[in-house]
């Protein structure tokens, strides 16, 4: 119950129901907040306790000075937590796990509960295995169930467990997007003691793209899983007050450009910007012309430009969307009024103030794609081509000859067909897709080419060469949420239909939507065929591509591309483009609106100016150009109008989490613990509560540690964590072969998450991950100097050979250190393989804070040194000193570090401790936040 020292508790009547509210005009200064700090403030005034919460800390909010560093620390408590089914599972996993420790220390099993309403939808399961034919949803969901049978069990018996935990089933959507279509509330009602009370609805989520909910108006951002489970658990997530950035919005976007396009140029901008650990708000006149789904979709990249949040104000346009999704009446009548009488109603005139200002006129916004390897990396669609061949030139083998040709680079003019790039099928004697056909790769010149011949099973040939276009996958949260592009990708593949055109044969096409909606509107649309027609199936409600669920190639393309050493490529409609992430073949991604994503399955290639250069030809032999299947804004809309209805939203959502006969059909475990079978490959009990004390023993310095990995810049959690397929011959596959799982049930690392055997295994074992402590080569291994020489073997075993001689580890890393997704696995693993601290020269917001959140200790390079200024090996022993003054209950701000040679010789430096606020301080103290949290969860029953 709040102190309310200051007077702030009132209410508010709507529709003849009366809320209690905490009014923000109860505290000076907060009219000059912007809109997400007065979100903070209103947290603060609910939840003052007079302890971890004071009146000095709501006035130091208020006071909010945008030209400061961030210095004061708040205590942020988010109205509930969403999880997606990957990181969700080690939640409930080590929830689980908790009940049986505190059980060990003499508490309450049953006080383990999430005392925040928590939300887990499962959408990171299914796997694109069968594509491009009318069955391919049914098999991959069949296919689904088979392989995770035992974790869906094991979350049925979590949500019957555990109270205010709710799982939406497979087959539903994507977490993110179902957040904004059903789960958001925009304005939470909830009964506190016996009141029923009003407050801004705040979350926070197992992943980082849960800041597309900011679209809203909701403040939410992702978190560690770890994190995560603190907040269920009734911990508020310890911040610093952030800075602001004020993003103006101004005119409308021009005939032609996608919210895709939008998205990428804001990626761009605010990444160039520098607003890592910051807030970003948007405001100005243009808000207003930015729709609903295109606010979730900029929302929704937020970590790719590496905000905390990027929120957009409450408006009609909110309202709106509310009302087409199906929410009741009265909650909307609640949005409105709450918003109104708080001042968190966007005024188009009203400009608060920022800490820092950048500005985008919408109506500059052109046509983009971004990669080949990072969404931030943008490039004009008129400069793709010439773009993608001079990347080309970091993927293939000089060996590799350049294409005599007639192109001549530097005219930039017009050329004809026959010189054009593009893959064009033969149509000649009947529908191209009535018998087998050879297709044609005409002359490319003026970069690196290795035709490699294939012939399918289906008869068709053709050359595969660098930058074939391999996956066109509509895929992800991100856009597919959005109807205006959804309906322009099936705008364009009714007019490629209608020409004879479809997916080259190399092409693995998929369409994985983030709702049933998009189904609905596409089936009442009558658009469906025509997707279906160019190769683009539903192949299942999930993140599939995106996340690395793509499935695999074309066999016989997938020879080919490894026969040759291809530089191909993957076109998605996803968020994500990392190296490794997408394929194992794949070694270029772009990310692309779904539009081109169908143009470019009909191209075929990267390889294409796609302004001046046909796409294919019709069934008369006429070439067929990108604007000839490019809809308009208009037939877009119309379509958009026509098409989406609310009953749709009602009708999907009526029982969302009840499942289908296949998850009804479920056996589910009961009981307040679970019963582990020893057994399971899947799910296991967590090591981290092994021998824990009832109070922490005192941290202590790091002494002759060793260098695990020495990293360069960018190394993202997807470098670090566990993700995509588990290959046989890795620590990971040998394991699951050694306990009798056969390799076509070996499943992702993501859908194993709840066995740590696993993923320790598959941690830094990303195929793209380049080791410079073994130079020359790619993929999870190191040196161990347990053995003479230093000989290069897996990570893993080299981990495992360390701590059987008690030797502590420590990582080296470059700039960005742990960007990506706020994988709990990327520290969860770390520190399982024995490391103790991680010394970079920036981190990424998310994996620093993990990194705390399992007793890793996170140290930056001094301000312009790195491991090469310093020249550093990988092959020294580390010392580190002074860490033991965080005993005293202070942080020391520096600790030295020795790194002692083999000839004798040091390096000495000052590394700055990177714990930034005193509740990270506690969790490394603690040893974690999880062994905090039950500490203190065991002292307070």
């Amino acid at each position: 119950m709040s102190v309310n020292s200051l007077g702030a508790k009132a209410e508010l009547s709507v529709n003849g129901t009366n809320y209690e509210i905490f009014r923000l005009d109860a505290v000076e200064g907060s009219q000059n907040l912007p809109y997400s700090l007065k979100v903070l403030l209103e947290n603060l005034l609910r939840t003052e306790d007079g302890a971890n919460i004071t009146a000095e800390d709501i006035k130091a909010l208020a006071a909010w000075d945008p030209n400061a560093e961030p210095s004061k620390e708040i205590q942020f408590t988010p109205a509930r937590v969403i999880m997606q089914d990957f990181t969700g599972v080690p939640c409930v996993v080590d929830l689980a796990t908790m009940r049986e420790a505190i059980t060990e220390l003499g508490g309450d099993p049953s006080k383990v509960n999430p005392l925040s309403p928590a939300e887990m939808v499962i959408d990171h399961s299914v796997i694109v295995e069968h594509f491009g034919t009318p069955e391919a949803f049914a098999k991959n969901v069949e296919v689904e169930y088979e392989r995770n049978r035992e974790r869906y069990q094991f979350l049925r018996w979590g949500q019957s467990a555990f109270d205010d935990f709710k799982v939406v089933p497979p087959g539903t959507g994507i977490v993110h997007q179902v957040n904004i279509e059903n789960l958001a509330r925009v304005i939470f009602p909830r009964e506190v003691n016996g009141v029923l009370q009003a407050y801004p609805d705040t979350c926070v989520g197992t992943d980082s793209h849960t800041t597309m909910v900011n679209g809203l108006g909701v403040v939410g951002w992702g978190v560690g899983g770890i994190e995560a489970e603190a907040a269920m658990l009734g911990q508020p997530v310890s911040m610093l007050i952030p800075r602001v950035v004020g993003f103006k919005l101004t005119g409308t976007l021009p005939e032609g450009v996608t919210a895709t396009d939008l998205v990428l140029t804001i990626t761009e901008m605010l990444r160039q910007h520098k607003v890592v650990g910051k807030f970003v708000e948007f405001y100005g006149p243009g808000v207003s012309a930015v729709p609903l789904a295109n606010r979730a979709t900029i929302g929704n990249m937020s970590p790719e430009y590496g905000s905390t949040i990027a929120v957009f104000p409450i408006d009609d346009k909110t309202t709106d969307y509310l009302r087409l999704t199906g929410r009741d009446e009265q909650q909307i009548a609640l949005v409105e009024a709450y918003a109104k009488e708080q001042g968190l109603w966007h005024d188009d005139d009203h400009e608060p103030a920022y800490s820092e200002y950048i500005e985008l006129d919408l109506s500059t916004v052109v046509p983009s794609i971004a990669g080949p390897k990072r969404p931030q990396d943008r490039v004009l669609l008129s400069d793709s081509k010439s773009d993608f061949r001079s990347a080309l030139a970091d993927y293939v083998e000089d060996g590799d000859e350049v294409a005599e040709g007639r192109i001549d680079e530097a005219s930039e003019e017009s050329f004809p067909a026959s010189d054009s790039p593009s893959f064009t099928a033969n149509t000649e004697g009947g529908d191209p897709e009535d018998q087998p056909h050879h297709f044609d790769s005409v002359p490319i010149s003026g970069r690196p080419s290795n035709p490699m011949p294939v012939t399918l099973a289906s008869g068709d040939s053709f050359n595969l060469d660098h930058g074939a276009v391999t996956i066109a996958a509509i895929t992800s949260c991100t856009n597919t949420s959005n109807p205006s592009v959804m309906i322009g990708a099936a705008l364009v593949a009714k007019k490629a239909a209608e020409k004879g055109l479809t997916r080259k044969p190399w092409v693995k096409t998929s369409l994985a939507p983030g709702s049933k909606v998009v189904m609905d509107y596409y089936n009442q649309s009558g658009l469906t065929p025509y997707m279906e027609k160019l190769g683009f199936n539903l192949v299942g409600y999930g993140c599939t591509t995106c996340i690395g669920n793509s499935g695999p190639l074309i066999p016989e393309v997938s020879q080919a591309v490894n026969d040759g050493d291809l530089a191909v490529t993957a076109v998605l409609s996803g968020n994500r483009n990392f190296e490794g992430r997408i394929s194992p073949d794949i070694k270029m991604n772009y990310l692309a609106s779904p539009p081109l994503v169908v143009v470019y399955a009909i191209a075929g290639t990267m390889d294409i100016d796609l302004d001046r250069e046909p796409v294919g030809k019709d069934t008369e032999g006429n070439d067929v150009f990108m604007r000839d299947l490019w809809p308009t804004q208009a037939e877009i809309d119309e379509v958009v109008s026509t098409s989406i209805t609310k009953e749709m939203f009602t009708k999907d959502y009526a029982d969302v989490f009840a499942g289908d006969a296949q998850w009804q059909a479920l056996p589910t475990p009961t009981g307040n613990t679970f019963e582990w079978d020893d057994a399971s490959t899947y799910v296991r009990k967590a090591p981290y509560f092994e021998g824990m004390p009832e109070t922490p023993a005192p941290v202590s310095d790091i002494t002759g540690a060793r260098v695990l990995l020495k990293l360069g810049d960018s190394v993202t959690t997807d470098h670090i964590s566990p993700a995509g397929n588990i290959k046989a011959d890795s620590p990971a596959g040998k394991y699951l072969a050694e306990n009798g799982v056969e390799r076509k049930d070996f499943n992702s690392y993501g859908s194993r998450r709840g066995n740590h055997e696993v993923m320790i295994r598959g941690t830094f074992a990303n195929i793209r991950l380049r080791n410079q402590l073994a130079p020359g080569t790619e993929g999870g291994v190191t040196r161990d100097f347990t053995q003479a020489d230093g000989p290069v073997t897996s990570v893993y075993d080299a981990s495992a050979n360390y701590k059987a001689a008690n030797t502590p580890l420590v990582v080296l890393g470059g700039k960005e250190y742990g960007s990506g997704s706020s994988r709990d696995w990327a520290a969860k693993g770390t520190a399982l393989l024995g490391v103790k601290a991680v010394i970079t020269e920036s981190y990424e917001r998310i994996h620093r804070s993990n990194l705390i959140g399992m007793g890793v200790l996170p140290l930056q390079f001094p301000a312009g040194e790195s491991h090469e200024s310093l020249g550093l090996t990988g092959e020294e022993t580390f010392d580190i000193t002074g860490v033991e003054e965080l005993n005293n209950g202070t942080t020391p701000k520096t600790v030295h570090v020795a790194a002692t040679k083999a000839d004798g010789s040091t390096v000495e430096f000052e590394a700055v401790v990177r714990i930034d606020t005193p509740g990270e301080a506690d969790y490394y103290r603690n040893g974690g936040i999880l062994q905090y949290v039950l500490r203190h969860m065991k002292a307070a029953a």
